[in-house]
């Protein structure tokens, strides 16, 4: 995440078009890493989401946001897991395969473990998604 979001030039190209960031070819031995996709095209966008929590002070269970795209194709990540807590904000990179262009929608799951008091409540009190420049990563 030190590198997110992209910086005001843009995010730096690889392959043909890498000359259009001549500050980035400047430093020798340079190590550049690529996230991708498991499935072809095998592009993948950085997401960074931050869910705020309010309700019971502590439960167990997992967060979850589906991704659905403009085709009817869906996407699940895991974004928390475990002990969760009232008032913390969970804050996670995630690589996701849906263009953010083509996003339709963006579904919060919550799931709260079987030990759990049926009684108790726990929810997001506010969800943030932000992602880099459109077209890269």
């Amino acid at each position: 995440g030190d590198c997110f979001p992209c910086p005001q030039e843009g995010c730096p190209m690889m392959g043909h078009y890498a000359d259009r960031f001549p500050a980035k070819l400047k430093r020798v031995n340079q190590k550049y890493f690529l996230n991708t996709a498991a499935d072809p095209p095998f592009t993948s966008w950085r997401r960074k989401v931050c869910i705020k929590l309010s309700g019971a002070k502590k439960m167990r269970g997992d967060i979850n946001l589906v991704f659905h795209d403009t085709e009817g194709k869906t996407k699940e990540y895991e974004i928390a897991s475990g002990v969760l807590s009232q008032d913390e904000v969970y804050t996670k990179y995630i690589d996701v395969e849906i263009n953010p262009k083509n996003t339709k929608k963006i579904e919060f799951l919550w799931n709260k473990t079987i030990f759990t008091l049926l009684w108790a409540r726990l929810g997001a009190e506010t969800v943030n998604i932000t992602h880099g420049e459109d077209g890269h990563r």
